[in-house]
């Protein structure tokens, strides 16, 4: 009887610790994502459209495919898409867990062994890029207007988060768990975990252009509150 209650009880303290830190994560969730990183004084011309897209649960940072700063097809190819359209004029960004990207495609497909590695940052991560020929915005996608100066810092911040070859390309994911036509995945740089989601990932990238931001969001939620007209 003394074992039994001595393992109920671990069973008991366990659980409570569960609940508790799920509940210390989420209000510290919920409470940092509402705190406002202010949009830094701008002396330059901001006339530079760029957008953030969610599908309801994953922050993208979308930019135009080319202009005088940056040409993105030179680096990701139109040719890594199944379509291999070179008729488009937006690309967006998303950094998250690899296993998430390749290997789960709907909730369903969800396994514990790739939540797990997720969440305790125990896999590699990978950068979708998707290109678009035009963009609405709407509840799920929003633009800012940024000077060449803070895309220049975008650029940067975006770049350094892929991995690259000996040569200095970028590494392309070969396979066939693309989302469409005009998609493609590349090897990322850094470890997703709890604390640093694929929404963090693209709020950080808000913070090096100098816009709007939540002083920390796992969450596309809080990102998009800041931008709600």
């Amino acid at each position: 009887m003394k074992l039994l209650k001595r393992i109920l009880k671990i069973i008991g303290i366990t659980l409570l610790s569960i609940i508790a830190f799920v509940l210390i994560y989420l209000l510290s969730a919920y409470c940092l994502s509402r705190i406002t990183v202010n949009k830094e004084k701008n002396d330059g011309i901001a006339d530079l459209k760029i957008f953030i897209k969610t599908n309801g649960v994953h922050t993208d940072i979308v930019v135009p495919v080319r202009n005088e700063l940056m040409d993105w097809s030179r680096e990701i190819k139109f040719s890594d898409t199944e379509g291999k359209d070179t008729n488009m004029n937006y690309l967006g960004m998303g950094w998250g867990d690899k296993g998430f990207y390749l290997e789960t495609p709907t909730w369903g497909d969800l396994k514990f062994s790739t939540a797990f590695k997720a969440m305790f940052a125990l896999s590699t991560t990978a950068i979708h890029a998707t290109f678009y020929d035009t963009l609405s915005e709407n509840d799920s996608c929003r633009n800012i207007l940024i000077s060449k100066e803070q895309y220049s810092r975008l650029i940067k911040y975006i770049t350094d988060s892929f991995q690259k070859d000996s040569n200095g390309r970028l590494i392309n994911i070969k396979t066939h768990a693309n989302y469409g036509k005009t998609d493609a995945f590349y090897e990322a740089m850094g470890s997703y975990n709890l604390f640093y989601t694929c929404n963090t990932w693209a709020n950080s990238a808000l913070k090096s252009c100098g816009q709007k931001a939540c002083l920390w969001t796992p969450f596309d939620t809080g990102i998009f509150l800041k931008y709600k007209k």
